[in-house]
């Protein structure tokens, strides 16, 4: 066998090559294309993801609503019982000193 004959060899090993390459990658792209069914299934699929994101942003929406209505009765309680404490300790106040008062009349007597 001499160069040339190596040359024409060599070329025609690798047509053959690319061409046997071609044909599988034709094959296999066909066999993996997916069927008219597969690609409704998969729109349905997407629609039905669709519709499962709204309703979760229309439940994080009402969520964070609640949040603050929740946070703003919260507010209007401490306030409350900020208030109240402070009421209770002006009357703990007040009743102390009325029994000083009381205890100091007594003892006049």
């Amino acid at each position: 066998m001499n160069r040339t004959e190596f040359i024409a060899a060599t070329a025609v090993i690798l047509f053959t090559t690319f061409v046997v390459g071609w044909l599988v990658g034709l094959i296999v792209q066909r066999l993996t294309r997916p069927t008219r069914a597969g690609m409704t299934e998969l729109d349905r699929m997407a629609q039905q993801l669709h519709e499962a994101e709204d309703e979760r942003d229309m439940a994080v929406a009402r969520l964070e609503g609640r949040e603050a209505e929740l946070m703003g009765k919260l507010a209007s309680a401490d306030a409350d019982l900020q208030a109240t404490m402070d009421a209770l300790r002006i009357s703990r106040a007040e009743i102390e000193e009325l029994r000083d008062y009381i205890e100091k009349k007594l003892v006049q007597r």
